[in-house]
């Protein structure tokens, strides 16, 4: 073997090795893609995937999709290809590693608060369609979260809804934080709630928080809950979390008490964060979501307002439709019924 050839042999393998290391060498980076969507008017295992108990209510037809994002998941890298591939083909986007899973929050400490997005998106967009249907619903504050090893822990449950401290009726988040900084460090707090429909009272004894030793904290994390006298059960895969399918959600169980047929027979699909109010948000992965629901034959998409910057250009045959809040989004399917009103419907253009 001649010094030329022995040293193209060594420079190739060296290449081959090199690009063996950089293919598999994980960058800070995730891909967002076009997701699965799931039909919340299609049974899954034989039971309703949106489930409507203690209120009257009607069929349903057509399909109404919840659209989601494929994403790396916190517990897996994305090789250097792989982000290439993602950042060049369409429907697809490349995103820091950071803006999505923060840095120094562990895998469980991500699903958990996935999970607890989900719940309170169904528990808002509970609230939101009752009231859209005039149903009552009464809002409380609620424990979201217990810290382990608090005095809370093992007192309170997240769900409990906080009707009183110390005998005195609380109406908000705010109530309940004024009404613990009323007492001193290491003093009894007597808590009257609601949990699972049954009316509690535990006492909790505070403690210094770790910010300000003087502060009394018992070790509770606070938003507002809403108690309504349905139950409505979501059958969903625990593999998709967070709140962008409140929107969806909210009309799912809509059209499912209200004897109107919202759909009707339409395949719908959407987006979009909700509040109890009703109230539509923006989220992440529009035009991803967008892709999914095109896969999947839908042919309208509701976008949420603050979406429609990201959407303006869009080559799609799904008709994007604006909605900033639920009774917008009611409105707008119902007027999509009729041609003679279909055409005052406002898309994001």
């Amino acid at each position: 073997m001649t010094k030329q050839t022995w040293t193209a042999a060594v420079s190739a393998l060296l290449f081959v090795a090199l690009a063996a290391v950089v293919s598999l060498t994980p960058v800070p980076y995730v891909s967002w893609s076009a997701g699965s969507t799931v039909n919340l008017f299609e049974p899954v295992d034989g039971q309703a995937r949106v489930d409507v108990q203690g209120a009257v209510t009607h069929p349903t037809t057509g399909q109404l999709r919840l659209t989601t994002v494929s994403v790396t998941r916190a517990d897996s890298q994305l090789t250097l290809p792989e982000a290439l591939l993602s950042y060049w083909l369409s429907a697809r986007e490349v995103l820091p590693r950071d803006v999505v899973y923060p840095a120094g929050v562990s895998v469980d400490e991500i699903r958990a608060r996935e999970v607890q997005m989900m719940d309170n998106s169904q528990s808002s967009a509970v609230a939101a369609a009752l009231r859209a249907a005039g149903q009552k619903v009464v809002e409380y504050p609620m424990v979201i979260g217990v810290s382990n090893g608090s005095p809370a822990d093992g007192n309170l449950r997240p769900g409990d809804f906080i009707l009183k401290i110390d005998n005195r009726p609380v109406g908000s988040v705010a109530d309940v934080r004024a009404a613990i900084n009323k007492h001193n460090v290491g003093d009894p707090i007597l808590f009257t709630i609601l949990r699972d429909r049954q009316q509690l009272s535990p006492t909790v004894r505070s403690v210094g928080s770790n910010a300000n030793a003087s502060q009394p904290v018992v070790g509770i994390n606070l938003a507002v809950g809403y108690s309504y006298a349905p139950e409505v059960t979501f059958r969903i895969s625990p593999d998709i979390g967070g709140p962008s399918a409140g929107l969806i959600f909210a009309l799912a169980v809509y059209d499912l008490i209200s004897p109107d047929d919202l759909i009707a027979g339409r395949s719908v699909a959407g987006t979009g964060t909700i509040t109890g109010d009703g109230v539509v948000g923006g989220i992440g992965g529009i035009q991803e979501k967008i892709a999914g629901a095109e896969a999947a034959g839908a042919s309208i998409f509701l976008v949420p307002t603050a979406n429609c910057p990201d959407v303006r250009g869009l080559n799609t045959p799904v008709r994007l439709v604006r909605v900033g809040t639920l009774s917008e989004a009611i409105a707008t399917l119902e007027d999509l019924k009729d041609p003679a009103r279909a055409g005052r419907v406002q898309g994001c253009g």
